[in-house]
């Protein structure tokens, strides 16, 4: 199973400039920004709230760390983020966090599959299905370790208390987050930047403990949104 964000398009209707066949007019074009990171605007993925492209500077910061506190209606999470591991992820991170971008939005999605526990978050809409109206590289984890059992070495061990990155597929890094309070089973597709503390996966635990809200579909899920409401009131 995949931690995808689901894309929404958004349709624009062409103004009174004819732009030949194939050429696309100027100010359509996506803004890029012009460091290592190259963050890229996404017209056709507005942003949930408005929020400008992230600093991009020649030398991105690649060593240490940074502490990061989620304060969210069902306890205290604090993060760990590592420079080293991703350093346009860390970028981007405390970009969002520090314009007020994941104040008072609620986690939208928590899994409870016996290989696949995390909760997700990140999205102001709680749909899922937005982000900060741009994306980024992928820095994909090197080091973890190969899932019991797994002989193909394609399904990596995203250990408890792992920070990582959702995404819709290769190099759609933006806003929404995951963190894991089981060891879960994934290939190494997500850019892993920090490390949940004690106390933060003690509040996953109970959000986890909380379940899933039930559909009249599925009156026992495993994957959909928490019983729990779980809103970060704010991100310092």
């Amino acid at each position: 199973m995949q931690l995808t964000r689901l894309l929404c398009a958004t349709v624009f209707v062409a103004g009174a400039v004819m732009v030949p066949t194939g050429v696309a007019a100027a100010e359509d074009q996506p803004g890029v920004t012009k460091g290592p990171c190259q963050y890229t605007e996404t017209p056709d993925d507005p942003a949930a709230r408005p929020i400008r492209l992230p600093r991009d500077p020649a030398h991105t910061p690649s060593h240490g760390t940074v502490k990061v506190k989620l304060r969210t209606s069902q306890g205290p999470i604090g993060l760990t983020l590592d420079r080293a591991k991703a350093p346009c992820t860390v970028q981007s991170f405390l970009h969002l966090a520090r314009h007020g971008f994941y104040d008072v939005t609620t986690c939208h999605r928590l899994t409870a599959y016996p290989t696949l526990k995390v909760l997700q978050c990140g999205d102001p809409s709680g749909t899922g299905e937005k982000g900060p109206g741009y994306r980024y590289k992928d820095e994909l984890p090197t080091d973890l370790p190969d899932w019991p059992g797994d002989t193909t070495g394609t399904r990596k061990v995203y250990a408890r208390g792992v920070l990582a990155m959702a995404n819709a597929g290769p190099d759609t890094n933006g806003s929404q987050f995951f963190l894991v309070y089981g060891d879960s089973r994934l290939r190494p597709n997500y850019t892993v930047f920090g490390t949940v503390d004690l106390p933060g996966l003690s509040t996953l635990d109970t959000v986890a403990a909380g379940g899933i809200e039930p559909t009249p579909e599925d009156p026992a899920p495993v994957d959909g949104t928490p019983t729990l409401t779980t809103t970060i009131l704010h991100a310092r």
